[in-house]
């Protein structure tokens, strides 16, 4: 498959699953202030038991679907990122330049607007990580209702700063939300770890031994204390990216595939129902203007706009790196304010921040990422609108 057909294929996946995570997101919102809310409250707490031995799993759906489905999406990212690193926009520095900027300035500003609102609450502070993601499904959506007007350098430009904004989602989990350690735990993920690596270096290019060792990393690194689904980016390092023989498909890229329309199509869209249905009942203009909710929706908005277009204007400015090929400074504010959609990954870092069981600001936190992702879809919709005219290198 040649390079410009996978990434069409790539771009296409991406705006459905945008799509899809809009559908999944306006009925868990319908569904959840509708005489339809015991229901899906009861479809989010059927109780899920995983019993292997003397070792039992007791969950509710909702945490199922957090933490182990959301660990394949974590497992793509990581194989994601692996191949970028190795093959694509992030092996050569010079093509990181400007996203890596542009990430870097739209995850420091968003941190900080919210954490000038939010600093004198310690509890509300936590939530300081949730307006630096940048959602790359809906974000591609919205260009893909563009068609032809938008640059493909562009949309590589905003695929490879979403990566690395990923990367460095994946490293605030690690480093800031984790909770007690258990050593023991620790030792049996550290143990798996050698036990993929060993795979690695032996050569073996079949999948299989690798998800089976990495459904145990999974169940060590959930019971260590450590975030679950980081044991799926743990794991798509191990991942071979070359394949048995010379013009054989890479069990990464293999991997890669399979998961990427079960992502796209079901666990994203799932992850949207379950986490967007905030109850509207009592809602008024101070509930939008609370500290958390405020500093989200002005982290989103105002935040990755001032922090990607801003790092992106210097970085060309002090000649780092150029401009995308066919783009224009309009259509960068455009992406820099698309940015702002931070949905998927912003829903997950708050559930991690605020404990929906025990914080009072788990139903704020998703009404300033539902507000601010949407007055950003619009924003950057309207800009690209009118700073983009069809071109011919356009994809």
């Amino acid at each position: 498959m040649s390079v410009r057909l996978s990434l069409r294929k790539f771009f296409a996946m991406e705006a459905t699953g945008g799509l899809l995570l809009i559908i999944a997101a306006v009925v868990a919102l319908v569904a959840n202030n509708s005489a339809a809310s015991a229901g899906y409250q009861a479809f989010l707490d059927i109780p899920v038991w995983l019993k292997i031995g003397p070792l039992e799993l007791a969950k509710p759906l909702l945490l199922w679907i957090n933490d182990a489905l959301m660990a394949l999406f974590f497992l793509l990212i990581g194989l994601e990122v692996k191949r970028e690193m190795l093959q694509g926009h992030l092996a050569k520095p010079s093509q990181v330049i400007l996203p890596g900027a542009a990430a870097i300035g739209g995850m420091v500003v968003p941190a900080l607007i919210y954490w000038a609102l939010n600093y004198q609450e310690p509890a509300a502070a936590a939530g300081w990580a949730i307006p630096t993601a940048t959602d790359i499904a809906f974000a591609l959506g919205v260009l893909a209702l563009l068609g032809k007007r938008v640059p493909s350098s562009l949309k590589l430009f905003l695929m490879t700063l979403a990566i690395i904004d990923d990367l460095g989602a994946i490293v605030i989990i690690a480093l800031f939300y984790s909770g007690t350690l258990s050593s023991t735990a620790l030792m049996l993920a550290a143990g798996c770890l050698l036990a993929l690596f060993g795979l690695n270096r032996a050569n073996v290019r079949h999948l299989a031994p690798y998800l089976l060792i990495g459904i145990v990393l999974w169940v060590c690194v959930l019971k260590s204390g450590v975030h679950a689904t980081l044991a799926g980016v743990a794991l798509a390092m191990f991942i071979p990216l070359r394949g048995e023989k010379e013009n054989a498909e890479p069990p990464l890229l293999r991997l890669e595939h399979a998961l990427h329309p079960w992502v796209a199509y079901a666990i994203l869209p799932l992850f949207a129902f379950a986490n967007a249905g905030i109850p509207l009942a009592g809602m008024t203009l101070e509930s939008f203007t609370h500290p958390v909710p405020l500093g989200i929706t002005l982290g989103l908005l105002a935040g990755k706009t001032i922090g990607v277009f801003g790092l992106t204007w210097l970085a060309v400015k002090l000649r780092l790196a150029a401009l995308p090929a066919g783009a224009n400074w309009g259509q960068l504010l455009g992406v820099a304010v698309l940015c702002g959609i931070g949905f998927t990954m912003s829903i997950f870092v708050g559930s991690l921040a605020f404990d929906a069981s025990t914080s009072v600001y788990a139903g704020q936190d998703r009404m300033g990422i539902l507000t601010g992702s949407f007055l950003a879809a619009v924003g950057g919709y309207l800009i690209m609108a009118l700073t983009s005219q069809k071109s011919p290198g356009a994809s």
